[in-house]
């Protein structure tokens, strides 16, 4: 795990970093910068990582698994966020659907990997 993250965000016992594998992480950086902002710090060729308000994170060469953790993005602005996504490659799996307490949808990105972004 790359050390990108300042003491101030280290909470006892709450989700700090996310690592993900990717096929092509110059393809993985592109797709996070454009969808969400996100900036990196490569960290060799195999790995790069992301620093975020609230977590960290990266991406290392390798196979990217479909599994049963989904990760969650908040957005201010739900329908904004969903174009971005596809405008920088993003697939819609689930469209924007109401539950309990807001709306989400889900999305793979250009590896496959399945997130939500939900709002209020």
């Amino acid at each position: 795990m790359a050390d990108t993250h300042s003491k101030g965000k280290l909470k006892h016992e709450q989700v700090q970093y996310i690592e993900f594998l990717s096929k092509d992480i110059s393809r993985a950086k592109e797709f996070y910068t454009r969808s969400f902002g996100w900036k990196f710090t490569d960290y060799g060729p195999d790995y790069t990582a992301f620093e975020g308000d609230y977590v960290d994170g990266g991406f290392t060469t390798g196979k990217p698994v479909k599994g049963s953790v989904l990760i969650i993005l908040y957005s201010n602005n739900i329908e904004a966020t969903q174009q971005k996504i596809v405008a920088a490659g993003g697939k819609i799996v689930k469209d924007i659907f109401s539950f309990p307490g807001g709306r989400r949808f889900h999305f793979t990105d250009p590896d496959g990997y399945e997130l939500a972004v939900w709002s209020l």
